[in-house]
């Protein structure tokens, strides 16, 4: 994987894969740089993490840097939480010059829900604010309208959550988003396929005319407990009662095997049927175990 192979994948039209890579509570990397090495030249581009879920940890553009270091193309995430948009725009044209050229624009979670519950949010801009900033910056100019010395070529994304319910606002912020010059979504995790498939026919309405990608976000399930937590305690994601009782169908040191399974079971799915343009696998704190499930899946050979 090169600098531009995420661009290239979707400009391509191959079935386009992304892994994700969190960046570390404290300054041991070591692990961080394994899953690295071992993801780089088998998805198409790297995720990093911005303080997910408001946790404080080691920084996505320092991260995002060492990728294209080490010879990968990173999906740099950044959030509107802790930065104004002084903060933001310096950060952009640090990433510009460390040849970082995929940016994931977020709003962020509120700090109350992470580990230092007294930050305060910043949320200077929101996501579509920050898309608009980025399509400004990649024609030379700044958010006031100054003149960069030297203009970006991001290759720009968000997020949209399927499951949202009502689906209605989520709609409406996506359709905004596509208007301020999205280049693609990585969506929040989906476990129910038919109710996806619903969700990409309205979603490729909006976005008929532009050539704009959708990516599906599949968290891997690593057991029960797992998905049980996920359907009481994360708004907008929802695990199908099929899919608890499969998990609940074996042993618990055999459920991590299982939820591959169905990972790679709704990647051949989705890529089969041409749902959408690709997944982005999201394997929370198991990332060794994204190769075996791209190979399971047959995309490795597409």
């Amino acid at each position: 994987m090169i600098v531009g192979a995420y661009r290239d994948a979707c400009a391509d039209g191959k079935f386009v894969i992304s892994g994700e890579i969190g960046p570390p509570k404290g300054v041991k990397a070591e692990t961080m740089l394994h899953h690295i090495d071992m993801l780089k030249d088998k998805v198409d581009g790297l995720n990093v993490t911005d303080n997910q879920s408001a946790v404080m940890r080691m920084g996505s553009l320092a991260v995002s840097g060492e990728i294209v270091r080490r010879g990968g193309d990173p999906i740099f995430q950044t959030t509107c939480r802790d930065r104004n948009r002084l903060g933001l725009q310096s950060d952009l044209l640090s990433a510009a010059f460390l040849g970082i050229t995929n940016v994931l624009c977020l709003t962020g979670d509120h700090p109350v829900i992470g580990d230092h519950k007294q930050a305060k949010g910043v949320f200077d801009f929101d996501s579509v604010h920050l898309i608009q900033c980025c399509k400004k910056m990649n024609a030379g100019a700044d958010w006031e309208g100054n003149e960069l010395d030297g203009a970006t070529d991001f290759f720009v994304g968000a997020v949209v959550t399927p499951e949202a319910d009502p689906i209605e606002p989520q709609m409406y912020k996506f359709a905004r988003k596509v208007e301020a010059g999205v280049d693609f979504f990585q969506t929040q995790a989906v476990y129910d396929m038919d109710n996806f498939r619903r969700f990409m026919e309205q979603a490729r309405e909006i976005t008929a005319g532009t050539k704009v990608k959708i990516m599906a976000g599949l968290v891997v399930l690593t057991g029960l407990g797992m998905a049980k937590y996920m359907n009481r305690a994360v708004p907008g994601i929802f695990v199908p009662d099929s899919l608890l009782e499969e998990l609940g169908s074996v042993e618990k040191e055999e459920q991590l095997r299982k939820g591959m399974e169905i990972a790679a079971r709704h990647i051949r799915f989705l890529r089969e049927n041409k749902v959408c343009d690709g997944v982005h696998i999201m394997a929370i704190g198991r990332e060794e175990i994204v190769p075996e499930i791209i190979a399971m899946s047959g995309a490795s050979d597409a």
